[in-house]
């Protein structure tokens, strides 16, 4: 896993502002004073005033660009002859405002604009004696902040402390090096190289086969994801591409849990081959197996879920699925799939013409139980009847799709969960403060957990590229980019490159076929690169990320419960900026980053 500077550096890289005009608009730089009133701005809004010099009363509308199809909302409302008006209004993404006379039930001006965080804007509504129609001139009375200068500054800040590790690391190894070969020139020849390479030939002898050496880029990938997913459930510094998306797209927040997923299915195969070479029991694998998952699924059930800040425990109020839950079930069918139909020996290589793609072929009744729920997971989501929902709909609900299903949420998947857990679900999706949605709506259902399971295996096919092609770098790097070329289009046709207009849009929330092929994509390539830079070059040891990937249970829970109390974070006094809420998250994923460290270095490691 890279330094964390790089998650910033790529993070500032995606972020693409547009500005669009359109419709009787002018921008002037003239002051306005009435652009000042109202309270302090918080993060992620702007203020906009309007003045209307018409003799007749208009009403401001609005709708966000990022909201597919949405129906347009009231803003506010100004008085005709020289009244006032302001709001306050996001700066996440793009706005279309239109200004609409009910008296001539006509649109007076419409226009589309990224509003920028801290800024006071003024629209002046007027008729110009050389014109017939009312235009509108807009203006800016209080530049806004710099809302990614924070994010610049920490990047530049972690770049500068990964490249010191580096020097010192660096340094280190040649003074020992250069301390070693003094040592070795001048000792007695009991003591040379040559003798020690015997020494150590004789013990391996005597011990048997050398124990195989640990993979530290999965360890490295799964401690880069575990780094990134508590720095954007602590708040990713208040910035929105470190939050879930709306509802269709991608963001920072949506990528880390596949590709935890992803590392559990490689891991499975890894640690499954090994144990049953050494004859290790179906009996036993499954007692493993029933026990960490129960472990897992209960301690999501019981501690996730729930915060001593909620007060009493209350059934009322209980999430019943949730994200270790949904790991936990995952990881049970992926270790039955490998217990029952993995290859405890690789076959010879006979010359058949399949012999290109036995990683595939031989793990056939696995490849025949993953197509036969990714069918049930396509007929449910496409042909299941849903009441007052067109079938096979995938949108948000609320005002979405011209608001013509408000309470259809999800689909499928959100109809099945509500009918299955009643209120006992998440209640807040990331859809309902932008399509306004009423229906709860659980990211973690059970529909997304079949799309789990099919994201997870191909986390097995990553492992048993591996187990088939040992100490065959080419070959596996190979295979990996074949794989990841393979997703990235099936993604790409899938959504016809587009947010919201494929035929199965990318989303999160639903893990849809596309999400879970786009995200396959992105895995295939992080593990191949980090693989060839950890264990193949040794050019980099996966820290600091290392360091929680061998620790992943108890960073994970740890941060869950404890990320609301200090030292991990604190009442914050500058709410109008990012630089206190950056600082603060970024304190806190330091502070798990360090534990991990030091467990570590205390060679404690929770195992389930």
């Amino acid at each position: 896993m890279h330094s964390s500077g790089l998650l910033f550096a790529a993070a500032l890289l995606s972020v693409l502002v547009a500005r669009s005009g359109g419709g009787n608009i002018k921008n002037q730089g003239f002051y306005s004073p009435f652009a000042q009133d109202g309270p302090a701005l918080k993060l992620d809004q702007a203020r906009l005033a309007f003045h209307n010099q018409l003799t007749e009363q208009v009403q401001v509308f609005y709708t966000s660009d990022y909201c597919y199809k949405c129906v347009k909302q009231h803003l506010v409302t100004v008085k005709p002859n020289n009244n006032n008006a302001s709001a306050v209004v996001s700066t996440k993404f793009t706005l279309t405002l239109q200004i609409e006379s009910r008296r001539r039930n006509a649109t007076l001006c419409r226009w589309s604009q990224i509003y920028e965080e801290g800024g006071h804007y003024s629209v002046r509504i007027q008729m110009p004696s050389a014109f017939t129609n009312p235009i509108c001139i807009s203006s800016v009375d209080k530049r806004p902040n710099n809302a990614y200068l924070p994010l610049l500054v920490a990047a530049l800040l972690l770049a500068v402390i990964a490249l010191l590790f580096v020097v010192a690391t660096y340094i280190y190894r040649r003074r020992r090096t250069s301390k070693c070969i003094r040592i070795l020139c001048c000792q007695d020849p009991l003591y040379s190289m040559d003798n020690d390479g015997a020494r150590v030939g004789e013990t391996a002898h005597d011990t048997g086969e050398a124990k195989p050496s640990r993979l530290l880029s999965l360890d490295a990938f799964r401690g880069f994801a575990l780094t990134v997913m508590v720095f954007v459930n602590y708040g990713g510094g208040g910035y929105w591409f470190f939050q879930h998306a709306p509802w269709n797209g991608l963001t920072v927040a949506d990528l880390v849990m596949p590709w935890f997923v992803f590392i559990i299915g490689t891991s499975v195969v890894l640690a499954f081959s090994s144990m049953q070479r050494r004859g290790v029991s179906r009996l036993q694998l499954l007692r493993k197996i029933t026990w960490r998952t129960v472990v897992l699924m209960m301690l999501g059930f019981c501690f996730l879920n729930y915060s001593p800040r909620d007060g009493p425990l209350s059934w009322s109020w209980l999430r019943i699925p949730g994200v270790l839950q949904r790991l936990g079930f995952t990881y049970f069918v992926l270790s039955l799939l490998q217990t029952f139909w993995g290859q405890t020996q690789i076959p010879e290589r006979a010359h058949q013409w399949w012999n290109a793609a036995q990683d595939v072929f031989l793990y056939w009744p696995q490849w025949v139980i993953i197509i036969l729920l990714e069918t049930l997971w396509l007929c449910i989501t496409f042909l299941m009847p849903v009441p007052n929902c067109p079938t096979g709909y995938l949108g948000a609900g609320g005002i979405g799709d011209d608001g013509l299903y408000p309470n259809c949420t999800g689909g499928a998947a959100g109809y099945i969960d509500r009918w299955l857990f009643g209120d006992n679900m998440f209640r807040y999706p990331t859809c309902k403060e932008m399509y306004l949605t009423v229906q709860p709506f659980d990211p973690e259902g059970i529909l997304g957990t079949i799309n789990s399971i099919v994201m997870g295996f191909l986390g097995m096919q990553a492992g048993k590229i591996m187990v088939f092609y040992r100490r065959k770098t080419l070959h596996i790097l190979c295979r990996y980019l074949v794989w990841a070329v393979i997703l990235g289009i099936s993604a790409a046709i899938l959504s016809k490159c587009t947010r919201d207009g494929g035929f199965i849009p990318v989303n999160k929330n639903l893990w849809s076929l596309s999400y879970v092929a786009s995200l396959g994509c992105f895995s295939f390539l992080l593990l191949g690169g980090m693989f060839f830079v950890i264990d193949v070059k040794g050019w980099w040891r996966g820290q600091p990320f290392i360091y929680p990937g061998m620790n992943s249970i108890f960073v994970y829970v740890g941060h869950s419960l404890l990320g609301f109390y200090f030292p991990f974070s604190w009442e914050m006094h500058f709410q109008g900026s990012h630089w206190e809420t950056l600082l603060q998250n970024l304190w806190g994923t330091a502070l798990w980053v360090l534990i991990a460290y030091l467990l570590y270095r205390n060679k404690f490691f929770l195992r389930i």
